[in-house]
């Protein structure tokens, strides 16, 4: 069974000019509509009392019905034959007036119902007063025979009321509906920004729509497959994996009975909806979507199967779904080329930037303007990122969605998760405005200076000198305005932790005896060791410097006459005054 669909129809629909299967039985086509919907049943509960239902529907001895079928509109008509002008699904109203006279015969009455059935109206209304005091039997009689439901209006219930009561009930539904639906593509999103989003939207849509899905690369194999929980197969989501061997897989139908419709979905073009149905459970109706490329390469396909038709909400879903899937694949395989070619190039040839021609290293140029959205000749910068304790971002984020925010911050697709955090590469000056929304995530960053794509390695590298000094004063810093000295770099959690650990001994002592040792090693040392230099800076005789010098390294057990103890020494004085305060 088969069935091409143009795509503007919901999932799974069909326009009426479609053509019918090979073997001349139309495949089951489900109705469009309005995403809400409104049952006979509901609207006459909320009617006044004196409505009577004579007939529920159904021909002599077989099954009531259409109480709980839709409506789609309730209409007033006093015409002869009204069906030219109401559509499938209506509840019409009448007061009688096509039965007076002439039109109140057996034969013109049966008519009347017969043209009403086969316009496929729900439900006839009928009015008593003005024109009559009862039903008449012979409409009973005619409604039983036919299987319309027949319902009575009294006097004291204007038709007016009922349309009115029957729009309140179909705004109030389609807002419950929408409501629905804005939670629906809350989770659909959520899906998409997990770390594996084919899964999780297959997951996600099985959740809200009685279907099994799979969904297929453009190579014909599965890549992810899902079913609802009410499904005829076992499980839930599970692993990709091949169509061969004619498996069921986690669907209700034999792989290799798809075989057929992938192929037209892979060999196709536009947008369509192709249909089938097979006798297996969960599969009376399938259908197939294509995901497109924009230049409509067919990049792999949907393909959905359920027993019943899709309501119009759940339709809608299914067309998200395929949307944000299509969105995907389009992202994978041709979105956003610059990156993927300069990771290419740069991995397969990374002395490619030292030795490589102009023309060689402009093509770089322009892929890395290209990534951040920027000009050839513009600079960019490094950045960095460090994580600080704070509840403001949440703990176990997804990797993917954490790269994405990070990217939309940044404005850049060059962006690695790291183990101290992230690092980006971005032609954003990173103002204030921006470092002030980072920080109150509960990050800290180290902003690189200006570079080119040549220099973007040692740019790295100075802003990873930094990464300790953001650590220790969990403040962020900008290379271009780092003091490049040791004690500059070292930053001073850690310089007063070296203080500590090298002057422990010394530190102490008490400040009688501490502080004139701890002046007599900084002039020493600032002297270079100088004996004359350092009695003339200090104003002591330089006997008297020898041997307290001589006592720093008996209390220090260190050797001062080696050129690494006098430098470690010198930058631990650099912070002594916070460790002895």
């Amino acid at each position: 069974m088969r069935r091409n669909a143009p795509e503007d129809h919901p999932a799974g629909g069909a326009s009426a000019g479609a053509a019918g299967t090979a073997s001349g039985t139309p495949s089951p086509t489900p109705p469009g509509g309005p995403l809400g919907a409104v049952t006979l049943e509901q609207l006459l509960a909320q009617l006044p009392e004196g409505m009577r239902i004579l007939h529920a529907g159904g021909r002599d001895g077989g099954k009531s019905g259409g109480a709980a079928e839709p409506l789609r509109w309730v209409e007033p008509s006093e015409l002869e034959d009204p069906t030219p002008y109401v559509p499938e699904g209506e509840f019409l109203l009448t007061a009688g007036l096509p039965f007076r006279g002439d039109g109140g015969t057996p034969e013109r009455i049966d008519a009347y119902v017969r043209r009403l059935v086969k316009a496929k109206v729900r439900a006839l209304g009928f009015g008593v007063r003005p024109y009559f005091d009862e039903v008449p039997g012979s409409l009973l009689e005619a409604c039983r025979s036919h299987g319309l439901t027949l319902i009575e209006i009294p006097e004291s219930v204007p038709f007016a009321a009922i349309g009115l009561e029957f729009s309140q009930l179909l705004e109030s539904d389609n807002a419950r509906v929408f409501r629905q639906l804005a939670e629906i593509n809350r989770q659909l999103m959520r899906a998409v920004l997990s770390p594996r989003p084919e899964h999780e939207l297959l997951a996600a849509l099985v959740q809200r729509v009685p279907v099994w899905a799979l969904l297929f690369g453009a190579d014909g194999r599965v890549r992810a497959r899902a079913h609802s929980a009410g499904g005829t197969s076992g499980g839930g989501t599970d692993k990709a994996g091949g169509t061969s061997g004619g498996s069921r897989g986690s669907t209700g139908v034999e792989l290799s009975l798809l075989e057929p419709m992938l192929e037209r979905l892979l060999s196709g073009s536009g947008p369509r909806v192709e249909m089938d149905g097979f006798d297996q459970p969960g599969s009376a109706m399938v259908f197939g979507h294509p995901l497109r490329s924009t230049k409509d390469a067919n990049l792999g396909a949907l393909i959905l199967g359920s027993d019943d038709a899709l309501t119009p909400a759940q339709n809608n879903v299914v067309q998200s779904v395929v949307g944000l899937l299509e969105l995907l694949v389009r992202q994978r395989t041709s979105g956003s080329l610059a990156p993927s070619q300069l990771a290419t190039a740069l991995l397969l040839h990374p002395d490619s930037l030292a030795s490589g021609g102009t023309r060689h290293v402009n093509g770089l140029k322009d892929l890395l303007a290209q990534s951040l959205s920027s000009s050839r000749s513009a600079a960019v910068r490094v950045v960095q990122g460090i994580k600080a304790d704070s509840p403001e971002w949440p703990s176990g984020d997804s990797p993917v969605r954490e790269l994405l925010q990070w990217r939309r911050l940044f404005d850049t697709k060059l962006v690695e998760i790291t183990d101290y955090g992230f690092a980006a590469v971005t032609r954003l000056k990173v103002d204030d405005a921006l470092v002030a929304e980072v920080e109150k995530l509960g990050w800290r960053l180290v902003i690189g200076d200006a570079a080119e794509l040549g220099g973007l390695p040692a740019a790295y590298q100075r802003a990873s000198s930094l990464r300790t000094k953001v650590q220790s004063s969990g403040r962020s810093a900008r290379v271009d305005e780092a003091s490049w000295s040791v004690t500059g770099l070292l930053g001073r959690e850690a310089g007063t932790m070296l203080a500590s650990r090298l002057l422990e001994p010394l530190l102490a002592l008490d400040a009688g005896k501490r502080d004139p040792l701890l002046a007599v090693l900084r002039g020493w040392l600032a002297e270079n060791g100088s004996w004359d230099g350092s009695a003339k800076r200090l104003g002591l005789h330089r006997n008297s410097i020898r041997r307290q010098i001589g006592q720093v390294g008996e209390l220090l057990g260190v050797d001062l006459n080696e050129a690494h103890v006098r430098a470690e020494l010198w930058i631990a004085l650099q912070y002594v005054d916070e460790v002895a305060g």
